[in-house]
């Protein structure tokens, strides 16, 4: 079964075809048009994308909408985490709109939304969450967007393996849902 992954995000088509692949669904990027996310919410987002690539492309479409919501900041930058500030500058701006509060108010979470549209209307929607704090600097060198400002267990998702965050990311959680009701979808279609 082939899934074109509603991305223009390089970071998330390696890791949707990371927890992908070993369910068996080829992986495909198309060039896709930006739909506007309007939705007020990640789930809405993600819907939003999934729904416009499987209508441009013919094929089954996955969209994930995510991102960091911090306490300090009311939630901010929530559903814009991709739009908080210009490129190469959120994680500063987070860090600078933090500088001098101390580790106890400096709570976070991740969201993950994922959706699944297919070409006959139906959908499967799953939500992961994460929790953790932020930290005071940037620290490692993998994953992308937030991952090396976001703390868990004293380590940053940007110092942890690919396997590491997986297992405990917000992502992770969110196609660990996905793909159990995938599998059920599946099977009633066998």
């Amino acid at each position: 079964m082939k899934f074109v992954i509603a991305t223009h995000n390089k970071g998330k088509v390696v890791e949707f075809k990371r927890m992908l692949e070993p369910m068996g669904i080829e992986v495909v990027t198309a060039e896709l048009s930006e739909p506007e996310e309007n939705g007020t919410t990640f789930g809405e987002n993600a819907f939003i994308k999934a729904d416009s690539a499987c209508k441009e492309t013919g094929l089954p479409a996955v969209a994930d909408d995510s991102g960091l919501c911090v306490d300090y900041l009311d939630g901010a930058p929530g559903i814009y985490s991709a739009r908080f500030a210009e490129p190469g500058k959120r994680r500063l701006t987070v860090l600078e709109k933090l500088k001098g509060v101390p580790e106890e108010q400096r709570g976070a979470h991740f969201v993950s939304a994922v959706c699944c549209v297919f070409p006959n209307g139906d959908r499967i929607d799953a939500e992961g969450k994460c929790y953790g704090t932020i930290a005071f600097e940037s620290r490692g060198e993998n994953g992308f967007g937030y991952d090396s400002i976001f703390v868990q267990d004293g380590r940053t998702f940007g110092e942890m393996t690919d396997e590491e965050k997986d297992a405990r990311s917000h992502r992770g959680k969110a196609f660990a849902e996905f793909e159990e009701k995938l599998r059920e979808y599946l099977k009633g279609k066998g």
